[in-house]
């Protein structure tokens, strides 16, 4: 072994991770008093209402808390989510056992949609050889979590660019042969955070023959998925199910998600950050594997939240009735920012992404005299691991439109005028 491999083998595992966006901001700004009493809108975090029945259920079954739950949930919860699933996409293969979408053994609960993307990782990344470490990719900008899990599976974590010039889209067929080769995993946010851009379906479908051609699992972030512009994105799920029906008969997988598992979860959907509770649904084999693990991990959903997890999947009004705010908040930036700072209106989620030259200038500056604090982008992003790209993200702002409509024509008004 020689001294490079020496050093290599020692260095500790996490030396690679990007740094967590939070705290470097917080360092960036120490010292600096705001200049006007301060409104934050660095923080992905949902201030609207969640809905009233959330409480009224989980006292109901309160007495549940003595109880474990089990890892698969309970039959209310996966019916409640393959029927969420049939109405927002349509995907009338969700009925029964031996179908293509079966509740039974492809839908888990979450403990929110973090800890099953880190989880994932674990389970579907191989050990590495000496002649071949895994590898997995990551859009660049990207979700600290992926970034986590490729470094605790053993693998070498990838980020490709998605920048303005490919539509906030990366672009994963153009990266070397080998090291498709070598990759486990492809984590992927359509609606994306934080440029909003959603995937269409042209853009799925090759994505997933990328991964079947390379046996690759697809790991997609759908968790802004009901929150939109005008056009409800697609999901991964139909993506497959619509390539399958339109493939010649006896040509493909004989399971119409193989090499997908999509997440979502409850935290943006219905405003409930704090109940922890999302699902992952995908490709038979590898939710079997999943579930094996997390018998063993136990990152169980306690009954009473299972409970009103299902109450709020089963209801669609309150999701319908937060999209709204979101979208007269989108209204409110339009009028008071135009086109300045490259904005558009994003066609996903609920952040703007400002090209403003120098983010971390920036979110000094708004801070310093306007009492706002913004997210530089280039803490959601990175130069690549040989330093020969740049940092996509670093002209950038994320501005995260969570609060109410008077604080937020607020903060913005002061963006405005500070910039």
């Amino acid at each position: 072994m020689t001294q490079t491999d020496t050093i290599s083998a020692n260095q500790p595992r996490f030396a690679a991770l990007p740094d967590s966006p939070f705290p470097r901001l917080n360092a960036l700004i120490e010292g600096i008093t705001p200049g006007k009493p301060p409104l934050i809108m660095s923080l992905g975090e949902p201030q609207h209402p969640f809905p009233a029945f959330i409480p009224e259920i989980i006292a109901a079954h309160a007495h549940e808390f003595g109880k474990y739950p089990p890892i698969i949930g309970t039959k209310d919860f996966r019916d409640a989510v393959a029927g969420w699933l049939t109405r927002r996409y349509g995907l009338k293969h969700v009925i029964g056992p031996g179908l293509p979408l079966d509740p039974e053994h492809q839908i888990l609960p979450l403990n929110g949609t973090r800890e099953a993307l880190f989880n994932a990782a674990l389970v579907a990344t191989p050990l590495a050889t000496a002649a071949k470490k895994p590898a997995i990719l990551m859009p660049n900008p990207f979700y600290q979590c992926y970034a986590a899990a490729a470094l605790a599976a053993g693998a070498e974590p990838v980020y490709v660019a998605a920048t303005k010039d490919n539509g906030f889209m990366p672009d994963f067929a153009a990266l070397p042969e080998e090291l498709l080769a070598r990759t486990a995993m492809i984590y992927f946010c359509s609606p994306a955070n934080p440029q909003g851009a959603v995937a269409d379906e042209t853009y799925l479908r090759d994505l997933i023959r990328l991964a079947r051609e390379h046996d690759i699992l697809l790991a997609i972030d759908e968790c802004y998925a009901d929150i939109y512009d005008e056009t409800p994105p697609m999901s991964a799920l139909q993506a497959a199910f619509n390539l399958a029906e339109s493939a010649p008969r006896g040509t493909g997988p004989s399971d119409p998600l193989a090499n997908i598992i999509v997440f979502h979860s409850l935290s943006k959907r219905s405003s409930l950050p704090g109940l922890r509770s999302g699902f992952c649904a995908g490709e038979r084999d590898f939710m079997a594997r999943f579930r094996m693990f997390r018998n063993v991990a136990g990152p169980q959903v306690p009954l009473p939240l299972l409970a009103a997890s299902a109450a709020a999947w089963n209801e669609d009004s309150h999701a319908e009735a937060n999209r709204l705010l979101y979208r007269r908040k989108i209204d409110i930036a339009e009028r008071i920012i135009g086109n300045r700072f490259g904005f558009y209106r994003p066609r996903g989620g609920f952040f703007l992404w400002l090209d403003v030259g120098d983010g971390e200038a920036a979110a000094r500056e708004l801070w310093a005299k306007g009492g706002v604090k913004v997210l530089p982008g280039g803490y959601l992003s990175r130069e690549d691991l040989t330093g020969a790209v740049k940092n996509p993200g670093a002209a950038y702002i994320r501005v995260a439109l969570v609060d109410g409509e008077t604080q937020t024509e607020d903060a913005l008004t002061r963006l405005a005028e500070v910039l």
